[in-house]
């Protein structure tokens, strides 16, 4: 089976989406759309911006949003028999599914990149890869922190074996890499983002896209979708609206995600998208599983 996957952010580059602008009048015409929608011209700082203006979360999150869809909706070759998208590419994913419509996709994505923004500038955080871990130690140490300190520090992407992502405070996450290492961690990196994405402290955030999530029309996707909170196949629309609106402050399970996607039948994966981050990451939870880009 087809399994088509959707990437998040950090998949963000200069000129990311330019020669899709330029080779296909149906991709230019939803590019300009989107212009139309989010009433800024988005197209000017993906085509021509530098890579500091791409890594602002309210032009990160359209940015990756509208090159990983167009992508799809432009090609003759997508035919997707299941679907997962890694925290942002979850919307992605619904929208080539068929399960929301473009503008309402680009919309929801809007929101939830600008209320990320205001919790990113309410509560001074990151986050961190630590690499070479079991996934429960990472999760002990950061229940321990939390428990001894209170220091909001908690596993935020389990992006595949031994390699998780840790998200919280600006101390949480110091304290963290600290006690990992000391536990065997091989390496423990702080990440250049400005929040703790998937972690409490985006609970405003998640509260704000709620109310857009339910004001929105979802309908039957036309292949199951593989949700960051469960790991597990979805397509009934409620379920995967309360999902979505679960998924801002709860981890990424994207290693049980492709174990599962495999276990269901998947026999290859096709990146949709910018970047290669999750061809790499497939090859790491399955090396002999065939990988390729849209």
């Amino acid at each position: 089976m087809k399994a088509y996957v959707f990437p998040g952010q950090g998949a963000q580059f200069p000129s990311m989406g330019q020669a899709l602008y330029e080779q296909s009048a149906h991709a230019k015409e939803l590019f300009e759309q989107a212009n139309t929608i989010l009433n800024f011209r988005i197209t000017d700082i993906m085509f021509e911006g530098t890579e500091a203006e791409l890594q602002q979360t309210n032009v990160t999150q359209p940015a990756i949003f509208l090159h990983s869809v167009i992508t799809a909706m432009t090609s003759e070759h997508f035919e997707p028999q299941m679907v997962a998208g890694h925290s942002l590419g979850e919307f992605s994913a619904l929208v080539s599914a068929r399960a929301i419509n473009f503008e309402d996709g680009l919309k929801l994505v809007a929101t939830r990149a600008q209320a990320m923004q205001k919790a990113c500038e309410q509560n001074p955080s990151t986050m961190a890869a630590i690499l070479g871990l079991a996934d429960e130690v990472v999760a002990e140490v950061c229940t321990n922190i939390f428990a001894e300190s209170k220091e909001v520090v908690v596993p935020a992407n389990y992006n595949s074996p031994q390699q998780v992502v840790i998200s919280g405070s600006l101390k949480g996450i110091e304290m963290a890499c600290e006690q990992l290492k000391s536990v065997g961690a091989k390496r423990a990196i702080t990440l250049k983002v400005g929040g703790a994405f998937h972690s409490p402290l985006m609970e405003s955030a998640r509260t704000e896209l709620a109310e857009t999530i339910e004001k929105t029309q979802f309908q039957r996707p036309v292949c199951p979708i593989y949700q960051n909170v469960d790991a597990q196949s979805h397509t009934d629309s409620a379920e995967i609206k309360q999902n979505l609106v679960a998924q801002l402050t709860s981890p990424v399970r994207w290693t049980q995600t492709m174990q599962n996607m495999i276990a269901d039948g998947a026999s290859e994966f096709t990146e949709c998208g910018p970047g290669k981050v999750l061809r790499g990451l497939v090859k790491k939870i399955n090396r002999k599983m065939p990988v390729s880009a849209l």
